[in-house]
């Protein structure tokens, strides 16, 4: 009996220290820097955001939720209709951060991050995505790509900001519309260079007509000069020297000349005035 009770009285104190320990160790939540704590206790959520570092909380009967502030990246799929009746799907990335003076409402509304992200950004972003595609038609959509996502992340601001969520940034991933569309703005393409094909055929067909004008003006303008040249000088030294010329290319053999008689004859050589050919 004496035994039962010193052994007894070893294992009180024993108890009595593992449960101070336990009290203390509980008593107390530390916060890394970019994250911020919420109390509850007996499942009721304090007010008062907890932020980095070493915070006293009531032992056994309160948890601490702790939420990450720093900017957290998800990728959310979205479809919608444009103005002119055309499916249109996108993929958006999204770079938010919670307010850290808004998490002990979002621990009361929402829960978790998980719960944030199914919950709230993934719908609100798929009605951000049906507002701005409604504004423009399927190719505008394509075309004015920058005004899509303005209209996009204008939308989605107003909508996540009452949440406590702050938007940092968006991407589009990837946007796609109908086979059917794919198929008509590949036949517009075609079509497009076919046209562009024949405007440049056309200018190249009257670029070498007008050369061929040009051409043509400048024969008669030639013609019309030698014209007048022979009617100034009476034809006869202009014809003088052209004979020569072609008895120069021509050979040796001297040119037959016509004769008053109207016969031919070889060898006759041009009666003319050096003075005049020399000129």
């Amino acid at each position: 009996m004496k035994d039962q009770f010193s052994s007894y009285k070893l294992l009180f104190p024993a108890i009595l220290v593992t449960l101070i320990l336990l009290i203390g160790f509980n008593s107390f939540v530390i916060l890394n820097p970019g994250q911020a704590g919420v109390i509850s206790v007996l499942g009721k959520a304090r007010d008062g955001v907890l932020l980095e570092g070493i915070h006293f909380k009531p032992p056994l009967v309160s948890v601490v939720g702790v939420y990450d502030l720093t900017v957290q990246k998800f990728e959310v799929p979205a479809q919608s209709s444009t103005k002119d009746l055309q499916d249109l799907s996108g993929r958006f990335a999204i770079n938010f951060r919670l307010d850290p003076f808004l998490v002990v409402e979002i621990r009361r509304k929402q829960g978790t991050l998980a719960n944030i992200v199914s919950k709230i950004i993934a719908p609100q972003t798929q009605e951000s995505f049906k507002i701005a595609a409604a504004r423009r038609t399927v190719e505008e959509a394509i075309t004015k790509r920058k005004e899509l996502k303005q209209d996009f992340d204008d939308a989605l601001d107003q909508r996540l900001e009452k949440y406590g969520i702050i938007v940092l940034d968006t991407s589009v991933v990837d946007l796609d519309f109908s086979p059917e569309f794919a198929k008509a703005v590949e036949d517009k393409q075609i079509a497009e260079q076919k046209a562009k094909r024949a405007i440049y055929v056309a200018q190249e067909a009257e670029q070498e007509a007008q050369a061929d004008v040009n051409r043509a003006k400048g024969k008669a303008e030639a013609q019309r000069l030698l014209a007048e040249t022979l009617k100034a000088q009476g034809g006869q030294l202009v014809l003088q020297k052209e004979a020569i010329q072609a008895w120069r290319e021509g050979g040796s053999q001297m040119p037959k000349v016509l004769v008053m008689g109207g016969e031919e004859q070889a060898n006759v050589p041009f009666l003319f005035n050096l003075g005049d050919v020399q000129q």
